[in-house]
């Protein structure tokens, strides 16, 4: 499901939902997800999951075409971990 589908998944059937404030409203909660996120917090949303950043290693790799070592520095990459509730929904 694209951003777009989630929108409209939203608004239909819903007249007092109008395409733009849909379209507001997941700009917002996405928005201060990734505010939180690049502030180092952590986000949990109950039943749901929660999103978090997680520290990569600096790490030596290797360039496939030309077979030579490549640094490759420390990073931090946003993670997400599911809830209880919606793992159990998804394998059931």
């Amino acid at each position: 499901m694209t951003k777009s589908e989630l929108i409209e998944q939203l608004t239909d059937g819903h007249d007092i939902l109008n395409k733009n404030d849909a379209e507001m409203v997941i700009n917002l909660i996405f928005g201060r997800i990734t505010n939180a996120l690049a502030d180092g917090d952590r986000v949990e949303i109950r039943g749901f999951g929660s999103f978090s950043v997680r520290e990569r290693a600096a790490r030596e790799a290797r360039n496939p075409k030309s077979g030579e070592l490549v640094e490759i520095p420390s990073r931090k990459t946003p993670f997400f971990k599911t809830g209880k509730e919606l793992r159990e929904r998804v394998d059931c």
